[in-house]
């Protein structure tokens, strides 16, 4: 029990972050031009197994539009795995910090007991039958020990067991940070992949480029004209080509399509990545569609706004640079800046109904386009973008989600999914 004693002794020490030898420089400098090579490697043979991928989905709307979505959702998946990874991280690494703590509270506690058994293991009790002064003598070191050893055993149990949580906590620590490592690589790859089907989709697209920049041009010029988003609305549904023919394709679907169908029809009417106008009715999407992005709601929809009204939409914190996706089928009618939303992207999902999704850093989307449930439509950025994020109280992404029925604000909450089964996978 002694030589295990002293062996822990030197426990409290383990705490403490011991510094590695460092290695010699040339071997180091190797590693890392070893390292760079395999990366170098794989970059060159994902951007080769890209580039025969969009190659083999060139004019094939239908397949381009599922692998995007596809992709769409592993991306979605991958960021959810992160947030739980990190969350994971952080407290293992507040766990290893109560426990140096704690060790580091009873190094001088510690120090004594084990010192003192150290001294008595020089000086032994002597033998009971040689005299009766001894004898005494003996009694008294074992009714000594009697008293101390249960105080001691139950110290040295203590700091065994926090050592072996000290050593638990490190390794997990450690595949911790290898499976967080990886998850950054899968997403960095799931987002080239992204921007390679999005680009892809764009050069699909059947508008000339010359009519295009003209449109946003004049969709610009309306932004700065507009005092706020309904007037907004109203001008580019009347004066600008792109975003009047989205109006009229919107109403002209809507008159030939029925609400009245069941869930699982409107599902499976949502599961043609070919489509080129909205699945089911807007009003008839109702508990299907899925939120834009990961993340926790900030503020609801109808909750205060601190300036004496409700808020008309909901704010969404999200990780940085998360893929946004829109929520429904619709034809995108604005896409650029606007006022205090800063990067604005509307989408008219027909019937009189609107999406508003702004606070993005990128908006990858453009005006006219049909876009999917679930299609990838921008990028979020570093830290908030919209002016009405202060008042939140966090430095993290927000997204601003607001839908609108003939202009004015609904509660978006009736169209989310309650069930994994019943969102739309696009």
């Amino acid at each position: 029990m002694l030589a295990l004693l002293a062996g822990l002794s030197a426990a409290p020490v383990l705490a403490q972050d011991a510094a590695p030898a460092a290695p010699e420089a040339t071997q180091e400098q190797k590693q890392r031009i070893e390292r760079l090579d395999a990366e170098l490697k794989d970059s060159t043979a994902a951007q080769k197994r890209l580039a025969a991928e969009m190659a083999a989905l060139e004019g094939d709307r239908a397949k381009l539009n599922e692998a995007l979505l596809d992709t769409a959702i592993r991306v979605r998946e991958t960021e959810a795995k992160l947030d739980v990874s990190e969350q994971r991280l952080l407290l293992l690494n507040r766990e290893a910090a109560d426990i140096r703590e704690s060790l580091d509270a009873r190094r001088a506690v510690l120090a004594e007991v084990l010192g003192g058994l150290v001294r008595l293991g020089r000086r032994p009790p002597p033998a009971l039958m040689v005299r009766p002064d001894d004898a005494l003598q003996s009694i008294r070191s074992a009714m000594m020990l009697g008293a101390v050893l249960p105080e001691l055993k139950a110290e040295t149990d203590l700091l065994a067991s926090e050592l072996a949580a000290q050593e638990r906590v490190r390794q997990d620590s450690a595949r911790e940070r290898d499976a967080l490592a990886e998850l950054k690589r899968s997403l960095a790859d799931e987002r080239a992949r992204t921007a390679a089907l999005i680009e892809e989709k764009k050069n699909s697209l059947q508008q000339g480029e010359a009519a295009l920049t003209e449109e946003k041009t004049r969709a610009a010029a309306l932004a700065a004209e507009a005092g706020n988003v309904r007037e907004l609305m109203e001008r580019m549904e009347t004066e600008v080509s792109a975003t009047r023919k989205a109006a009229q394709d919107a109403a002209q679907i809507e008159a030939q399509q029925g609400a009245g169908s069941g869930q699982a029809d409107r599902l499976a009417a949502l599961q043609n990545p070919g489509r080129l106008s909205p699945g089911v009715p807007f009003e008839g999407a109702k508990g299907l569609l899925k939120l834009p992005v990961g993340g926790a709601v900030l503020k609801p929809f109808g909750a205060e706004d601190g300036y004496g009204g409700q808020e008309k939409g909901m704010s969404m914190g999200t990780r940085i640079e998360a893929q946004v996706a829109s929520p429904s089928d619709g034809w995108v009618v604005y896409a650029g800046p606007f006022r205090s939303y800063g990067q604005l992207l509307i989408i008219n999902a027909g019937g009189g109904y609107h999406i508003l999704l702004a606070g993005m850093d990128k908006i990858t989307v453009e005006l006219g386009q049909f876009v999917l449930s679930g299609e990838p439509v921008g990028v979020m950025g570093r830290g908030p973008q919209l002016v009405s994020s202060a008042g939140l109280g966090t430095a993290q992404p927000i997204l601003y989600v607001e839908f609108r029925k003939d202009g004015n604000s609904i509660d978006p909450t009736p169209w989310w999914a309650t069930s994994e089964s019943e969102k739309v996978r696009g």
